[in-house]
């Protein structure tokens, strides 16, 4: 039921006759320079959600007032 190595070379040749090396060429290019963006937007993604959670918490003493409280 699974696909074997020969399947796997025929599907291959059959997408190489079609598009040819030099466009899939560009599409692997393609295709490696968003998984890099996409990584790096998760990791300042990360960085921010980080950032805002320790903007949230108090520091050891530090007095914190409710909004709109005037006291």
């Amino acid at each position: 039921m699974g696909i074997s190595v020969t399947k796997l070379l025929i599907v291959l040749a059959i997408i190489v006759v079609i598009f040819g090396t030099k466009r899939l060429k560009n599409v692997g290019a393609d295709l490696g320079v968003a998984i890099k963006n996409f990584r790096s937007a998760m990791r300042d993604e990360g960085e921010k959600d980080a950032a805002k959670n320790d903007e949230d918490k108090p520091i050891d003493g530090e007095v914190t007032s409710k909004k709109g409280d005037n006291g």
